[in-house]
């Protein structure tokens, strides 16, 4: 059990505060040698800490490992359930693993978190719980920071968790969930505006568009 100044104080009744490492084990990303990556459609598919964005795996380019060097990481592998978790520099940022990336493999940036008991609804609450506030917030001050930030086992196997009885976990995962959607589509809406804005400054200050309409029809 974590100390109790670790947190709020008193939680509801059916609540547990535990620490981090009682939930789950830690591994540490392999280090892959750019000699030994490829395409993703040509070798395992690698998840980059670039790919970690609002609590989900979205791969920014298809980079993979070599099925030679592949075969010899298979501890690695990532499973269904399994939680990413970004130890250097950006600390703190979290995904959960989904069926599309099972046995897919990840930087040596990042913690693989494996619950020691799987259970979808414990797992999605998981990833709501890393990326709140309280978390994060946690999570920064412990990073020893030198040139780049980073987050050890032991100090991450420390972390606090406090978990609720099962139903709640479940509607409070999905809760968060939903909004991790919404602020993915409103930030893919942004990126396309910004995309077409782009696009149409270039037209209208060269001239090949006017912004002004001909209204002698």
């Amino acid at each position: 059990m974590t100390d109790a100044s670790d947190g709020p104080g008193p939680l509801p009744a059916g609540w547990q505060r535990l620490a981090l490492r009682e939930l789950c084990t830690f591994q540490v990303g392999p280090a892959v040698k750019g000699e030994e990556r490829t395409d993703a459609q040509a070798g395992v598919p690698l998840v980059l800490p670039r790919d970690v964005v609002h609590q989900r795996i979205t791969p920014a380019e298809s980079v993979g490992v070599v099925p030679k060097k592949a075969i010899t990481l298979r501890r690695y592998a990532l499973a269904m359930g399994d939680v990413l978790v970004i130890r250097t520099g950006t600390v703190g940022r979290c995904a959960m693993v989904t069926g599309e990336q099972d046995g897919w493999l990840y930087h040596g940036n990042l913690f693989r978190l494996r619950l020691t008991e799987p259970d979808p609804s414990l797992a999605a609450y998981l990833v709501g719980y890393l990326s709140a506030a309280f978390a994060q917030s946690w999570m920064h001050k412990r990073s020893v920071s030198a040139v780049i930030p980073s987050l050890s086992t032991r100090e991450l196997g420390e972390l606090p968790v406090f978990v609720p009885p099962p139903a709640e976990r479940k509607a409070i995962g999905e809760t968060l969930a939903a909004l991790d959607e919404k602020v993915r589509v409103h930030a893919e809406i942004a990126r396309v505006t910004g995309d077409y804005r782009s696009a149409l400054a270039d037209l209208l200050m060269t001239g090949a568009l006017s912004a002004q309409h001909d209204d002698r029809s």
